[in-house]
């Protein structure tokens, strides 16, 4: 898969997640398999004021090629300037625009999956993004759209085309439904026919490498968007390089092997932070996603979380029942879920789809999702 000038195989892309894609576990799933692999998504606002924590996020490891920044934003002149200094100061190698948080207070404010709806707006933001980008690719991250009565996918990647973006991906689900009901893989395959030009990217319910197969066999898509997935299950990488390369092998790690993964994990958060009182606190809630699945008691789970040192946490690690082996129902829905009964938006949003009114600052929350 190509998006722009580079190259992506397999055609597995880490979707951004607050709290969760830092160095740490883009390198813990890097070392599993290949992919494009995205920072924490950032607000343009908070990197034009060169907000010192916005610069913590996007920092890269060494081995990190190429470099992707999600970055957020609702008004073009900000979103220009953003891209323009990540060309600029060589921040990144490739820049993906975020347009499917469903927060409701994101959405009230106008911004993340209810901008769509405003498409003079939207295309604004993306030509400044491309103009600002210079050589660097640019891509977005949508959804269906507000609700079913209000779906915007397709003329929104009609304009990403003519705007320049070098990709699209949708998660194949509205903003209503937020994380819960289905994600109606139909859309993806009518999206990738109205936009032939370019590469298109599905998101929403794979869970396995074997979903990535079946929605890219049913949808003709070019490549797949991985987020909740892969949490606590980052060898989902290494399944991934294996099935796109025709492999039936797949990865499954008794309890003891994912032991020593959630060990391989809290160390690289220890090393990002600087601190293992405060990497293990930030590990704390990947815990139960390790686990899922297993036979495990409510106490070792307790004690598993309160470790405050990685010599604690390895002694913790070695009390599991390292043999068990791999649960049938493992796999399957982990992190975010439920539908909501509306969506919120500002007062009379659904007016004029023609409104080039920008949001106010508001909109730019500091809230990952899509």
């Amino acid at each position: 898969m190509r998006i722009g000038a580079l190259e992506v195989w397999p055609p597995v892309v880490l979707a951004p997640m607050a709290g969760i894609t830092n160095i740490g576990f883009r390198t813990l799933c890097r070392e599993q398999g290949g992919g494009l692999f995205v920072s924490e998504m950032i607000t343009s606002r908070a990197l034009v004021e060169r907000v010192p924590l916005t610069f913590q996020m996007i920092r890269f490891g060494p081995h990190e090629s190429p470099r992707s920044i999600q970055l957020y934003g609702v008004d073009p002149a900000i979103i220009g300037k953003a891209a323009r200094m990540i060309a600029e100061e060589d921040l990144a190698d490739h820049i993906d625009l975020n347009f499917g948080c469903p927060v409701p207070k994101v959405t009230r404010r106008g911004g993340g999956s209810a901008l769509p709806y405003k498409r003079n707006l939207l295309r604004a933001i993306l030509r400044e993004a491309v103009a600002g980008a210079g050589p660097l690719p640019v891509t977005m991250k949508m959804r269906m759209g507000i609700d079913e009565d209000h779906l915007t996918y397709v003329e929104a990647g009609r304009i990403a085309v003519e705007e320049g973006l070098a990709a699209v991906a949708l998660h194949a689900r509205t903003a209503r439904q937020h994380y819960g009901g289905t994600a109606h893989w139909d859309a993806i395959k009518r999206l990738k026919d109205a936009v032939p030009e370019v590469p298109v990217l599905g998101n929403g319910d794979i869970w396995s490498a074997d979903d990535a197969l079946r929605m890219v066999a049913e949808t003709g898509c070019d490549g797949v968007v991985i987020g909740r997935g892969c949490l606590g299950r980052p060898w989902l990488f290494r399944d991934l390089d294996l099935a796109f390369e025709g492999s039936p092998e797949r990865t499954r790690p008794t309890l003891g092997e994912v032991g020593a993964m959630m060990l391989r994990h809290a160390e690289l958060l220890c090393e990002v932070i600087g601190s293992e009182r405060h990497g293990l606190a930030d590990f704390r809630k990947h815990v139960g996603w390790y686990l899922k699945g297993f036979v495990v008691g409510a106490e070792t789970r307790r004690a598993l979380t309160s470790v405050t040192t990685l010599s604690e946490m390895a002694e913790r690690v070695a009390e599991l029942d390292a043999g068990q082996p791999w649960p049938d129902q493992a796999d399957g829905p982990r992190g975010k879920s439920g539908e909501r009964s509306k969506v919120s938006l500002p007062h009379n949003w659904l007016d004029d789809p023609d409104d080039m009114t920008i949001p106010g600052a508001g909109a730019e929350d500091p809230t990952s999702g899509g």
